[in-house]
């Protein structure tokens, strides 16, 4: 058990920086941005769950692949490649089921570490992930290199043999790969945030060859995602003290580090449209969607309470409750100074009223 434990924390830990102990005490957070910088309405997209990545794939559908830690343990989706889809532009999101990857040879590693690829003049979707011949037995080693598999329906994949990109002396993990301007370009972080990441770059997505290095510093880790800002942008979104992105005219040239206003690990971005992102990232363990609020101490009493909670000094204005997840689950207007939640069931909420947020205890 601790060598799978070793495994697991190998591979997330370059996404997220000391928020928990385990990668699957992490839920997965989604933000809207007008400028792909500042990004607000932040909430829970999956819990358990890291390393994303999520594509327009056709039309309004949008896919996010995620490797999913959902309980009990061991389970079949238990530290698995899950996918959600959403068909109206990121609003809402389908409820997540582990991929199926036919043809991977039974005594390989199971997949990790997911990045989707839509590939050209065709609907299918390819993933990449890592995995390796044999599971290593104490750490991530250099047996560890980049797979892929192609599906029609994003579910249902079938394995291509032999590895995409494989480094005889190190291991590859987090690859991210996306097609620009006629090139499929692949990175993967080398070890520390100031090694970089390797480049390679192929002309059908299956065959690479390798190109110069990306070089960083301690501060920037290529951990993360590509997104095209435009025909003649390409950015890459990765992890360090805030989330960052960098831009290139060619994948490999880059311009200069651009921080968001995200704290967060291995983000994806997708490009909705002229002024319209959408981020998904791990967030720290303790996660709401409120957490982005300041909590005031204003009165409300009883508190807990089973039936009303009176609200000093506050009548006819709107109200909001969130559960523990950040999910609103109601609205509506204070009357009388007082709140009616015979209807919540026991437990943890949080209250906003004017921009003040409340904690309420549900007996």
């Amino acid at each position: 058990m601790k060598a799978i434990f070793s495994l697991i924390l190998i591979t997330f830990s370059l996404s997220v920086s000391a928020q928990s102990t385990f990668p699957w005490e992490n839920p997965l957070v989604i933000a809207r941005s007008s400028d792909g910088i500042n990004f607000s309405n932040r909430t829970i997209f999956q819990d358990s769950s890291g390393v994303p990545s999520a594509i327009r794939w056709k039309g309004d559908t949008l896919i996010c692949a995620f490797q999913w830690f959902r309980q009990p343990n061991p389970s079949p989706s238990w530290d698995r490649v899950a996918v959600k889809y959403s068909y109206d532009n990121g609003l809402s999101w389908t409820e997540p089921q582990p991929i199926i990857i036919n043809g991977i040879p039974t005594q390989y590693q199971r997949a990790f570490d997911p990045t989707l690829a839509k590939l050209r003049n065709s609907d299918s979707i390819r993933v990449y992930f890592s995995s390796s011949a044999t599971p290593p037995m104490m750490s991530l080693d250099s047996t560890v290199n980049t797979y892929s598999a192609v599906s029609a329906d994003g579910l249902n994949y079938t394995f291509e043999p032999s590895a995409r990109v494989d480094v005889q002396s190190n291991r590859l993990i987090d690859p991210a790969v996306i097609y620009f301007n006629n090139s499929w370009h692949y990175h993967s972080p080398i070890a520390a945030p100031q090694d970089g990441a390797y480049h390679y770059i192929s002309g059908n997505g299956l065959n690479f060859s390798a190109v110069s290095n990306v070089p960083s510093d301690a501060q920037h880790n290529w951990t993360g995602n590509f997104v095209v800002e435009d025909s003649s942008e390409l950015r890459f979104y990765g992890s360090g003290a805030m989330i960052w992105y960098n831009s290139s005219p060619n994948g490999g040239v880059w311009n200069g580090y651009v921080n968001t206003n995200v704290q967060g690990g291995d983000p994806t971005v997708v490009k909705l449209g002229e002024n319209d992102y959408i981020m998904i990232y791990v967030g720290p363990s303790n996660f709401t969607a409120l957490n982005e609020l300041q909590t005031k101490q204003s009165r409300i009493y009883p508190n807990p309470a089973n039936d009303f909670i009176q609200i000093e000094n506050l009548n006819a204005v709107e109200f909001e409750i969130y559960n523990m997840a950040g999910q609103l689950i109601h609205k509506d207007m204070i009357l009388d100074n007082r709140i009616n939640i015979t209807t919540l069931a026991k437990g943890i909420y949080f209250i906003k009223i004017a921009n003040e947020i409340h904690k309420l205890i549900k007996h």
